[in-house]
């Protein structure tokens, strides 16, 4: 991790979720010795009143826990926020949470025991992330930039005109440009509560690749798509 990163967690918080003590205690630990000030919760009733009054910059939360568990948790903030970087921690990959957590965009799953490696490099994923939610203005390439208070999309000085979906797929596919955006995630966030289909998909990625540079949105087949 270099400095710049480190720099930049000095500066953040974490609301971590966790129900065993010994491992709460220790994580917690850790993390205090790279960002600004850890909070801990011991479910998710407790770490969404946490979350209500502190609005960490990050949140760490394990799966299973009493009361609320962490999936219900973080349905709780999704409603609201979309922007605050969310890594789930487990004893062991669920394929049902898997998919849960896809419609829930959460960045990643942490697996217990959770190694300091695996630790440092999901905060560094987290400085990335709000790196690019505090973005307003983004250069995609020398010719192109996207303005994200007003959605709008230019070639050099020229206005490329963006519909609701156009502009929602893009800022998704930006949000999470150094990984692939799965299918559920562009249901959730583009056809919210309708239904999308795989022509409407398709019809609206080949009209937006007209508007945008060469090659720049790459299909992976069978999970999503992800920005090149």
């Amino acid at each position: 991790m270099n400095s710049k990163i480190l720099s930049k967690l000095k500066n953040l918080t974490v609301l971590y979720a966790e129900d065993e003590e010994g491992i709460r205690k220790n994580i917690s630990n850790s993390l205090r010795y790279y960002v600004k000030e850890v909070y801990e919760a011991t479910n998710g009733d407790e770490a969404y009143q946490i979350y209500l009054e502190k609005t960490p910059s990050i949140i760490l939360s394990d799966i299973h826990m009493p009361l609320v568990n962490g999936i219900d948790f973080v349905k709780k903030i999704r409603k609201e926020d979309r922007a605050t970087p969310i890594f789930m921690i487990t004893a062991h990959v669920d394929q049902k949470y898997l998919m849960e957590a896809v419609e829930l965009h959460m960045e990643r799953y942490l697996v217990k025991p959770i190694a300091l490696d695996a630790l440092l490099e999901a905060l560094e994923k987290c400085v990335e992330i709000i790196d690019i939610n505090n973005i307003k203005k983004l250069n995609i390439d020398e010719d192109y930039t996207y303005d994200f208070d007003k959605k709008e999309l230019c070639y050099k000085s020229e206005l490329l005109l963006l519909n609701k979906k156009e502009i929602l797929f893009f800022e998704t596919l930006l949000n999470g440009q150094d990984r692939i955006v799965m299918y559920e995630e562009f249901q959730n966030k583009v056809w919210c509560d309708g239904v999308m289909t795989d022509s409407a998909l398709r019809s609206l990625v080949r009209n937006l690749r007209k508007k945008l540079p060469t090659d720049i949105i790459k299909n992976i087949s069978g999970y999503g798509y992800r920005f090149a």
